[in-house]
């Protein structure tokens, strides 16, 4: 499985905005989806987005629809999160993900669907 390195995160008011990258390591990403999670403090590791490497054909779940771009740079083997208009729910450790299963659209990717995580970043949305 490839190997996943965050970066980016980190602290903003309400409203603001933040972009997390997440880098292929050891060798460039191939046939994965790379998704996104995210586990706020005593919750539940949720799936946030999603974007096929060889296409960048893009899923996200309907909290995060408009304020959330997903993309990705072939050249730099690498996926960013662009995040806008954060809100205070949106506070939780970001996970970026592999992944070889298919994601039909409409739906959403568990856990149990990831074959290689990140190391996991901070977002931290308040006053």
């Amino acid at each position: 499985q490839v190997k996943l390195v965050e970066t980016g995160g980190g602290w903003v008011q309400p409203g603001g905005s933040l972009s997390l990258s997440c880098t292929a390591s050891g060798r460039a990403f191939s046939d994965e989806t790379i998704g996104w999670f995210r586990q706020a403090p005593a919750g539940e590791r949720e799936f946030v987005a999603a974007i096929r490497w060889h296409d960048g054909n893009k899923h996200y779940v309907d909290a995060v629809k408009g304020r959330f771009t997903s993309s990705r740079d072939l050249a730099k083997n690498t996926v960013y999160l662009q995040m806008n208009g954060l809100k205070r729910d949106d506070t939780a450790v970001y996970y970026c993900a592999a992944s070889l299963v298919p994601l039909h659209s409409g739906a959403y990717y568990s856990a149990e669907d990831i074959g290689s995580w990140g190391q996991g970043t901070q977002v931290t949305v308040s006053t």
